[in-house]
């Protein structure tokens, strides 16, 4: 790494590292993108970039996640205006298919979810706590997850959890029965 005494040069490599990532970056990530080796300089220059994008935009936010990791993106609020626009979607089916999961059933067992899920659940976990959409309490030897406000904000759901789920199972319903009904058409003919 090329150690960097230039702040104006440490800000902009923090900028890029925080907007290309696509994901939440650990201090680390940011110190070693920053090149000025100094926990105490990157934390000054973020606090520094995270008043300025609140300033500066009205759409974007960087935040700290409860892991003490940090994100570039999109307010909450925003989601849904933009989605058509979006390149990619913002979590891989995978991921999301686990998240709806947990959404439907919480609150819901780890063993329960790798059962159901397979093993590969364990990385959409770290990554759904990453992004602040799950929350887990350990009761004696599991873990319990179940989803957070920021999930509901963010997916635009209002209500408790219980709405959550007949609003989930009814979309379940209807795409079961949109996938039913042309085999069962074609069983006429």
């Amino acid at each position: 790494m090329v150690k960097v005494d230039n702040l104006d040069e440490a800000t902009a490599r923090i900028e890029a590292a925080l907007y290309s990532a696509g994901r939440p970056l650990r201090i680390e990530d940011i110190i070693r993108a920053s090149g000025t080796e100094s926990r105490t300089k990157t934390l000054t220059l973020l606090d520094s970039i995270m008043k300025k994008t609140k300033s500066a935009f009205k759409a974007l936010e960087i935040i700290i996640l409860p892991d003490g990791s940090y994100v570039m993106q999109l307010k909450p609020e925003y989601s849904s205006t933009i989605k058509r626009y979006a390149s990619k979607p913002v979590l891989p089916n995978a991921t999301l298919k686990t998240l709806s999961y947990i959404a439907y059933m919480q609150p819901i067992a780890s063993k329960q979810l790798v059962e159901t899920r397979g093993s590969g659940v364990y990385s959409h976990l770290k990554e759904l706590r990453q992004l602040d959409y799950i929350t887990s309490q350990n009761v004696g030897r599991m873990k319990i997850f179940t989803t957070t406000a920021k999930f509901q904000k963010y997916f635009g759901i209002q209500g408790d959890v219980e709405d959550l789920k007949q609003r989930l199972f009814s979309k379940i319903r209807k795409t079961a029965s949109r996938q039913t009904t042309p085999s069962v058409a074609s069983e006429v003919n």
